[in-house]
């Protein structure tokens, strides 16, 4: 089926700092946290909580000063998402790609573009994304093509899948190859001519990212619209950094909300095994000791995801081959252990907490079917060679965006 359109904007607020925009979001994450695990239940769209991020001012952070924006470091940026993701997880997906493609207009977009487009984002519009494409090669190979109209535009022709966002969004920016291969990114109204984006998305877990199908046939994109992406990669960049940066973070938030739901239940619902001798759970010293592994991972995964925003803020300040490197191999070791103790935490969470909590209408398997399905993306193995790499010769990682 296809989605009814997003509801219209609230009034939007524009966050002026860093610390405004950390307090937003702590506060629109407890908002979010009621009601997550019965919109996951019920695979509930979240169109009037989406709404409510774009009218918090959240969404135009990233834009830059000049602009009106509040252009909070990336590291700020990431704490937003996982503060974000430990209330709702697919709350916190759903923006992932909105950041990214701001991320592109600051580095390849025109100043008129940057202009029109950072305008639209500070009055609430948001980005989707349709660059994953089923059935080719490999996550590089982009078969939808942008070719030239013959009057200065182009025509769009595609099948996108995976599109985390496309559905709550204004304005869907499009990975296509132009006729001598190189990747561009088309930003395509989401209610063009052409243009279908299809609810199909029917993961075990995000269930509420609505990352589905966007088809593109013969879509008319004005040549204003369409940015080199390609240039991007031609010399240092920290865009896959960034990018991955914001996956370990939503990984670290759903971490944290499964321990804390954990603990929760522990100190309210769980009885003391019997050959404790105990009269309460919390006394009991090897789910203390438990805890404490689990709460040590966490902690470490919150360091390397700092660290790792740290070297990305550093970086920018100072772009080179080196700087641009150590950001990504700092991104890619927080990725790998937000992942591990993503999956590892959320599913301890019955270990810890028992019997009862295995009663599906708790709904507390969402946070492994969350950690799950989300610590998919980009293989943490090939992370892992990267870091390995550089450690033992000093090789950098390429510079493929995904990194």
């Amino acid at each position: 089926m296809t989605d009814p359109s997003p509801p219209a904007a609230e009034p939007v607020h524009v966050i002026r700092d860093a610390a405004e925009a950390v307090e937003a979001a702590a506060r629109l994450a407890a908002e979010f946290r009621e009601g997550a695990a019965e919109r996951d239940a019920q695979r509930r769209l979240p169109h009037e909580q989406v709404a409510r991020l774009s009218a918090s001012g959240l969404l135009g952070i990233t834009v830059p000063a000049g602009h009106g924006g509040a252009d909070v470091p990336v590291r700020t940026l990431a704490e937003v998402i996982r503060l974000l993701a430990t209330g709702d997880p697919s709350l916190a997906q759903i923006p992932q790609s909105h950041f990214v493609y701001i991320n592109v207009l600051r580095r390849q977009g025109t100043p008129e573009q940057q202009k029109f487009f950072f305008g639209e984002v500070l009055s609430g519009r948001r980005f989707g994304n349709a660059q994953s494409e089923a059935g080719t090669r490999h996550v590089q190979d982009i078969r939808t093509r942008l070719s030239p109209a013959g009057d200065g535009s182009y025509v769009l022709d595609g099948l996108k899948h995976y599109s985390t966002g496309a559905l709550f969004a204004q304005w869907i920016p499009v990975l296509a190859r132009v006729e001598d291969g190189s990747l561009h990114v088309a930003y395509v109204p989401r209610d063009a001519e052409g243009v279908t984006v299809v609810d199909d998305w029917n993961g075990m877990g995000q269930r509420t990212t609505a990352s589905g199908t966007v088809r593109l046939e013969g879509v008319r994109v004005p040549a204003d619209r369409v940015v080199p992406h390609h240039l991007t990669f031609q010399g240092p960049q920290v865009h896959g950094a960034v990018a991955q940066l914001l996956h370990a973070a939503i990984d670290a938030g759903i971490a944290a909300a499964a321990l804390a739901e954990a603990a929760e239940f522990v100190r309210t619902r769980s009885r003391p095994w019997f050959e404790s001798g105990l009269d309460s759970a919390v006394e009991d010293p090897l789910l203390v000791q438990r805890f404490g592994e689990l709460g040590l991972r966490l902690r470490a995964a919150e360091a390397l995801l700092g660290a790792a925003g740290g070297a990305v803020d550093s970086a920018i300040a100072g772009l080179t081959d080196d700087t641009a490197a150590e950001a990504s191999i700092a991104v890619a070791a927080a990725k790998v252990q937000a992942a591990e103790v993503a999956v590892e935490v959320s599913g301890a969470l019955f270990e810890l907490a028992g019997t009862r909590a295995a009663d599906d209408s708790l709904n507390l398997h969402r946070h492994w079917r969350d950690a799950r399905t989300h610590t998919l993306h980009d293989p943490v193995r090939w992370k892992l060679q990267h870091i390995g790499r550089y450690v033992l010769t000093g090789a950098r990682p390429p510079r493929h965006g995904l990194l």
